[in-house]
C-alpha cells in the first residue's frame, strides 16, 4: 500500500478518536490531511522507501487564533494514537523533522514559504524556490470543513503568476547558457573533466528547471525532479531521453548536439508564448530579450540570474 493511501486510511479509523469530544466549533475549523515534504506526498514511495520517516500518520492544522487554547491537546492525543496500524510501524529519524502530527496552520505555510498565506504580489511569489511549493501542493487534503487550509494551498496551486514565470524560464535559461552552451565545452576544452562535469550537474538542473516551468509544474528538490519531469510534467519521452543520455554519458563524451537540443526545445517554447524574440541559438541572447520584455518594472530591475533554480532541501 502507497504512503498516502496509509495516511488516509489511519485518518478514517482514528481522525474522529482524535476530535471526540472538541467542541464543534474547534472541530470544524481543524484540517486533516497529509502534507509535507515526504516522497509519498509526490506519489513516489516505494519499497525503498519504508526505511525511514514512513507508516501511519497524518497532519492535523490548526488556525493561529485556535493554537494556544486546543493545539497542546490535539498533539497530546495525537501522540496517544497506535504508531503500528495494517502492519506497518511509524518510525521517525531524529534528522527528519516532524513530518506527521498537528501543526498551526500559518506556521506551518511558513516553515516552506516564509509566509503564513498566500503571496501578495511578485516579490513575494519570486522569492519562494519550486522545490519548497511542490512540498506545500503535493500530498492530500482529507477533510477542511471551514476551507481556511486549503484556500491558502489552491492559491500555491494555482502556480507562479505569468511575469514570474517568464523571469524565472529566462534565469534557468540563463543558466543553461553559461553552463551547458559555453562553460562546459570550455571546461573539456582543458580537459578539466571535475569542472565539466559540474557543468553537466548545473545545465541539467537548469534544463529540468525550465521544463517543469514550461509546464506550469514545481520541480521538487534533486532526487526527485527527474522522475517528475516525466510523471507530474508529463514532458514528452524522447525530451527526457536525452536529458537522460547527457546524465549518463561519461562528461567527456557529452554530446554538444544533445545540450543543443534541449536549448532547443526550451528556446522554441519560450519563443510559442511569445516571451522572447531573438535570432539566436545561444540561450543568453533569448534569456536577455525575454528578462528585458517582463510587463513588471520591480522583475526587469532583478538580475537576470535571480529566480534560477536552486539547489536545496
Amino acid at each position: 500500500m502507497r504512503g498516502l493511501e496509509l495516511a488516509e486510511r489511519y485518518f478514517g479509523t482514528f481522525g474522529p478518536v482524535l476530535v471526540s469530544g472538541l467542541p464543534y466549533s474547534v472541530e470544524s475549523r481543524l484540517a486533516f490531511g497529509l502534507v509535507g515534504p515526504g516522497s509519498e506526498c509526490l506519489g513516489f514511495d516505494d519499497g525503498l522507501s519504508r526505511d525511514h520517516d514512513f507508516g501511519p500518520g497524518f497532519c492535523v492544522w490548526v488556525p493561529a487564533d485556535l493554537w494556544d487554547a486546543y493545539g497542546s491537546e490535539l498533539a497530546r492525543r495525537y501522540a496517544a494514537l497506535p504508531r503500528e496500524f495494517m502492519g506497518e510501524m511509524r518510525e521517525e529519524s531524529e534528522l527528519a523533522g516532524q513530518r506527521v502530527g498537528v501543526f498551526c496552520t500559518e506556521s506551518f505555510y511558513r516553515t516552506y514559504t516564509g509566509l503564513g498565506r498566500a503571496p501578495q504580489g511578485v516579490a513575494e511569489w519570486l522569492r519562494i524556490p519550486e522545490q519548497l511549493l511542490a512540498i506545500v501542493c503535493g500530498g492530500k487534503v482529507f477533510r477542511d470543513p471551514s476551507g481556511q487550509f486549503t484556500r491558502v494551498r489552491n492559491a500555491y496551486r494555482g502556480f507562479y503568476p505569468e511575469p514570474v514565470v517568464r523571469k524565472k524560464l529566462a534565469a534557468n535559461m540563463a543558466v543553461m547558457a553559461q553552463s551547458g552552451q559555453y562553460n562546459l565545452v570550455r571546461c573539456l576544452a582543458r580537459h578539466d573533466l571535475v569542472a565539466a562535469d559540474v557543468a553537466r550537474s548545473e545545465f541539467l538542473c537548469a534544463s529540468m528547471a525550465a521544463l517543469h516551468l514550461l509546464s506550469r509544474t514545481y520541480m521538487p528538490f534533486y532526487k526527485w525532479s527527474f522522475r517528475s519531469l516525466r510523471e507530474r510534467a508529463h514532458v514528452p519521452a524522447p525530451i527526457c531521453d536525452v536529458v537522460g543520455r547527457v546524465a549518463a554519458a561519461p562528461v567527456a563524451k557529452v554530446s554538444s548536439d544533445d545540450v543543443e537540443l534541449l536549448c532547443s526545445v526550451v528556446l522554441r517554447g519560450a519563443l510559442a508564448l511569445g516571451w522572447a524574440a531573438c535570432g539566436s541559438d545561444f540561450l543568453l541572447d533569448a534569456a536577455t530579450s525575454m528578462w528585458r520584455g517582463i510587463p513588471n518594472e520591480y522583475l526587469r530591475e532583478r538580475p537576470l540570474n535571480e529566480g534560477a533554480f536552486s539547489h536545496g532541501m
